[in-house]
């Protein structure tokens, strides 16, 4: 289990990831981006997740280059994510889509990229496209997001590289135990995004009571469940102290009792759109 913001967790290939990271969904390009992004690696932070449909890969990228400047981190300390979207799906469309994030990012390469969506009839082709990535040396490892697991089966029949990450949305009303169960069984890594359901979480009592006994907010305690899940979380904020309390997880335990509880409140709600419903 994690005992530090930089402590990390190993993928199937050896690579290893941080346990924690920030979370740029919804964020506009702009000043408060990148002071986010630097705010985040200056406190600790090295994983930083985006997306091409987010649009804001060249504030991240900015973000990262006056933190590598700044605070002296070196590229090579940092994990960056990014995601293909649906409409470049496909062989061809993801290796130039690939191009795309890193001249956006500044980047030479990308430590994951992930298919964002399980477009229908294009996934496996998109995947091959990360294999070649892959193989290639271009980016350090593959996976997918919002992927159930027919579609994660879909990909095995023919993939030649295991995905090595899943994000998915995860949070104490979604805590999909099986999709969990079936990454841990072929050694896929499980990433929440949305860790704090946008916010819609934080009045909820049962939280606010296990928060009031640790000395922690609602947005701790469920982070603080991710980690004891063995879950990779990346929660969004662009305010500095919101970020460095999201970060703030390692000075207190769950009991047993108390992720039960939390386990409990799953009503297999989702804030975000079901991939078998999905309009691509």
């Amino acid at each position: 289990m994690l005992q530090h913001i930089k402590d990390t967790v190993q993928l199937h290939n050896g690579v290893k990831m941080p346990g924690l990271g920030l979370g740029v969904f919804q964020v506009e390009e702009g000043q408060e981006l990148v002071d986010a992004v630097k705010a985040a690696i200056a406190h600790g932070y090295r994983s930083i997740d985006t997306a091409a449909i987010y649009q804001n890969e060249e504030s991240v990228g900015r973000g990262i280059r006056e933190a590598i400047q700044e605070s002296g981190v070196s590229r090579e300390e940092l994990f960056i994510t990014s995601k293909v979207w649906n409409a470049d799906q496909g062989y061809d469309a993801t290796l130039a889509a690939y191009e795309t994030s890193l001249q956006k990012l500044g980047l030479d390469y990308l430590d994951l990229y992930l298919i964002h969506w399980p477009s229908e009839g294009k996934y496996t082709d998109t995947w091959r496209a990360l294999e070649k990535l892959y193989n290639d040396g271009r980016v350090r490892a593959i996976g997918v997001s919002n992927f159930h697991i027919h579609h994660l089966q879909d990909v095995l029949q023919d993939a030649v590289i295991k995905p090595m990450v899943n994000q998915v949305e995860f949070h104490p009303l979604l805590v999909q135990t099986e999709l969990r169960a079936f990454c841990q069984e072929q050694d896929i890594r499980f990433e929440a995004w949305s860790p704090l359901m946008q916010g819609q979480l934080l009045d909820n009592p049962v939280l606010q009571k296990i928060g009031a006994a640790h000395g922690k907010s609602v947005a701790q305690v469920i982070l603080r469940w991710d980690i004891q899940h063995n879950v990779i979380t990346i929660p969004k904020s662009t305010k500095k102290t919101r970020i460095i309390e999201n970060a703030d997880l390692f000075d207190f335990e769950l009991s047993a009792a108390e992720m039960d509880l939390i386990d409990g409140l799953n009503e297999n709600r989702r804030v975000g759109p079901d991939p078998d419903n999905f309009d691509f």
